[in-house]
C-alpha cells in the first residue's frame, strides 16, 4: 500500500473531523509525504556517461515521518553507533509514562519530551555513581518512542546502557558484575518523584489520581547491536512500514502488527481518516531530537571513550562513510552522473 495514495484519499475528511486537535507538524509531514518521489520535491537530471542517456529523476522528501525516506540516515546512525560498542553486557531499560499523563504530554509536547529526557537521564547516571551500584559514570543512548505496536499514543523512552561504566577517581574502567543492571523498582520510585516535581517547576498542571507506581523495566539485551537496530527502526521512516499496511477497502484501512506479549501477528481496520490520525499524533515538533546521547556514550566524550576502547581492547578502526545510493542507467547499468537540479514553486494554501 502507498501511503501517499491513502493520504491523498483522506486527506479531506481527516482535516475536516480532526480540525480541533491538528497541528501544523502534522499538516506538514502529510505534505511531505504527498511530494516524496515527485517532481514537487525537486527533480535531478542525471546522464550516463557511457551510453549519453538522460533523465529527470525526483526526489525524496526527507521528512523523518516518511516510510520512503532516509533509510541511508538510519544505516549511518546504526555505523556510528557500532563505533561505540563495547564488549561488555549490555542492558535496555524502559521508562513509561502512567496513561493519567498522556493527555497532558500531547498537548504540551516540547515540554513534557524535555523534562522526561531529563529525568530519565539524572536518575540513571546517579544510580551508576551510587557506590552500592557502580560507583562510576555511565554511558546511555536514548530513544523516545510515543506509541506502542497497536499505534497507539504510548510516550516511552528506551535506554540502552553498556554493563560498566568509568570511575574518574581511580582511572579505571568498573564492570556490571551483577545479573541485572538497577533495581527497577527503586527506578521508577525516583524517576516518579523527580519528574512529578519538575512538571511543578515548569508549571504544568499534575493530573488527578495519578498512581503511586510507575512502571520501569531493565532486561539484558546481550552484546547491544540488536537494540540498536530495534531502535534504529522508528529513528527515521515514521512508525509503521508501508508493508504493513495490508487493505484499503471501503473506507477503512488495515494494518498488521505484532502483539508484544505473544510475539503473534494481529490486525487493525480503522476508518481512513481515523487511521491517518494515528500516523500523525506520532509526528514530533519540529526540531525534537529524538534520540540522544549521554555520559561516556555523548558526543563530547570522544577521548574518554577512546580511552575506555583502549582498556578494553577493543580494536578501533575509523567509521567507514556509508556511500549514498545511486543512480543506474537503465541502458546499460552504469553509474550516472548528476548534472542539474529544478524545484517548481508550489502553489501556497
Amino acid at each position: 500500500m502507498d501511503m501517499a495514495k491513502i493520504i491523498n484519499q483522506y486527506y479531506t475528511t481527516f482535516k475536516t473531523k480532526y480540525a480541533a486537535t491538528l497541528l501544523p507538524s502534522h499538516l506538514k509531514a502529510l505534505n511531505a509525504i504527498c511530494r516524496c518521489r515527485t517532481p514537487d520535491s525537486g527533480e535531478l537530471f542525471v546522464q550516463c556517461p557511457d551510453c549519453s542517456h538522460g533523465e529527470w529523476k525526483p526526489l525524496s522528501c526527507g521528512h523523518r515521518s516518511c516510510p520512503k525516506c532516509q533509510n541511508h540516515e538510519a544505516s549511518q546512525w546504526i555505523d556510528r553507533q557500532q563505533g561505540k560498542l563495547l564488549p561488555v553486557l549490555y542492558f535496555m531499560t524502559t521508562f513509561t509514562l502512567p496513561y493519567q499523563l498522556r493527555s497532558l504530554a500531547w498537548h504540551h509536547q516540547k515540554q513534557v519530551y524535555s523534562i522526561f529526557f531529563f529525568c530519565v537521564a539524572s536518575t540513571l547516571k546517579d544510580f551508576g555513581l551510587n557506590s552500592k551500584n557502580l560507583g562510576a559514570q555511565i554511558g546511555m543512548t536514548m530513544v523516545l518512542h510515543t506509541h506502542n505496536r497497536k499505534l497507539d499514543y504510548h510516550p516511552h523512552i528506551h535506554v540502552v546502557i553498556p554493563g560498566g561504566g568509568v570511575d574518574k577517581s581511580r582511572r579505571q574502567w568498573k564492570k556490571n558484575k551483577g545479573k541485572y543492571l538497577f533495581n527497577k523498582k527503586n527506578l521508577a520510585k525516583v524517576f516518579r518523584a523527580r519528574f512529578l516535581a519538575a512538571l511543578n517547576e515548569n508549571g504544568l498542571p499534575i493530573p488527578e489520581k495519578v498512581p503511586g507506581e510507575w512502571v520501569v523495566d531493565c532486561s539484558h539485551v546481550g552484546k547491544g547491536l540488536t537494540a540498536l537496530k530495534y531502535l534504529s527502526r522508528y529513528l527515521y521512516r515514521g512508525v509503521i512500514s508501508e508493508k504493513n499496511i495490508i487493505s484499503n477497502h471501503d473506507g477503512k484501512i488495515t494494518f498488521r502488527y505484532v502483539e508484544s506479549r505473544t510475539d503473534k501477528i494481529r490486525y487493525r481496520t480503522l476508518n481512513g481518516e481515523d487511521f491517518l490520525y494515528l500516523v500523525m499524533q506520532h509526528v514530533l515538533p519540529k526540531g525534537f531530537r529524538r534520540v540522544r546521547d549521554y555520559g561516556v556514550l555523548h558526543g563530547n566524550a570522544k577521548k574518554l571513550m577512546t580511552l575506555v576502547q583502549l582498556i578494553l581492547h577493543v580494536i578501533i578502526s575509523g567509521i567507514q562513510q556509508r556511500p549514498r545510493p545511486v543512480f543506474k542507467c537503465p541502458c546499460c547499468r552504469s553509474v550516472m552522473i548528476v548534472l542539474g537540479f529544478r524545484q517548481f514553486a508550489l502553489e501556497s494554501g
